[in-house]
């Protein structure tokens, strides 16, 4: 039992530290709530749709393509001529953006829900001390700790972190000092759509469902991990997102059964009394840094 609970309470927990960590990004950089990046999400998951019949190979491959073009679309298109706004008028925009590709997706792919058989090898599974382990709660784990960890790396060990660091500290000094404002914005936009792909993989294997409002909950999760660990922080989002996720799985597993219909009272209850305590989130000293 305790290896499985483990194993679920990781595996969900990174997964919802992946959320985190897209919208965290942009907010870090831009200050902008991107109330949009549930939408790629679902464009991901849309190309996960139309090669529903394809390998994994080819289609995971394609959804984070199709997922980092509607991302970068959307900053070009919406958001670089408002890109000194105040925080307000950004956020109005992204709810426009959210709604424009709902519709989008409503008169085009997703005119009513559809289902996405999963893969065949994710039917499987594997006994790890006497507990059966699915290969999707495997895929859950080591897709979104791979992730992160690569995030990781780019924000420390190459020249584009260092742009997206300084950025993120002051922008308008970052500029002064060389920085290329409008190509770290962009690679910014670029690898919250990589996350929203990874997420839509994973969300679409879960629930093995494609619709165009399935980006709500995810941006909803992410939000509330990023503000409980600390919107300008990204190692503070991911650590939120990470707690939210575990937290999920221990109420699952330890509430009575008369009261799991109230989890996710009990759960934003906790959030809600974790902000009464730290209103700038679990980790928010620290700016926009992953170690």
């Amino acid at each position: 039992m305790w290896i499985q609970l483990l194993v679920d309470m990781l595996g969900l927990g990174t997964f919802y530290a992946l959320l985190t960590l897209g919208i965290a990004l942009l907010f870090g950089i831009l200050g902008l709530m991107n109330f949009a990046y549930g939408e790629t999400i679902m464009a991901g998951a849309v190309v996960l749709l139309i090669l529903k019949d394809s390998p994994w190979w080819v289609s995971w491959p394609l959804a984070v393509v199709a997922a980092v073009i509607v991302s970068v679309l959307t900053e070009r298109v919406a958001f670089r001529s408002l890109r000194n706004a105040d925080p307000v008028t950004l956020m109005i925009a992204s709810f426009a953006v959210s709604s424009a590709l709902q519709a989008i997706a409503r008169m085009t792919a997703l005119p009513k829900v559809q289902g996405v058989p999963p893969q065949p090898f994710l039917q499987q599974s594997i006994s790890l001390f006497g507990a059966r382990i699915s290969m999707l709660q495997i895929l859950t784990l080591v897709l979104s700790a791979a992730m992160i960890a690569l995030l990781a790396i780019v924000m420390q060990r190459t020249s584009l972190g260092v742009q997206l660091r300084a950025a993120a500290e002051d922008f308008e000094m970052a500029k002064v000092l060389g920085v290329r404002g409008s190509f770290v914005i962009m690679s910014a936009f670029a690898i919250s759509g990589a996350i929203a792909a990874v997420s839509a993989i994973v969300l679409v294997a879960k629930q093995g469902a494609v619709g165009a409002e399935m980006g709500l909950q995810p941006l909803l999760i992410g939000v509330v991990g990023a503000v409980v660990g600390g919107m300008r922080s990204l190692k503070g989002a991911a650590l939120g997102g990470l707690l939210l996720g575990m937290a999920t799985v221990l109420l699952e597993t330890f509430l009575p059964t008369d009261l799991i219909a109230f989890r996710d009272a009990f759960l934003y209850a906790a959030v809600i009394g974790i902000l009464v305590i730290r209103p700038q989130g679990l980790l928010s000293g620290v700016k926009v840094r992953v170690s």
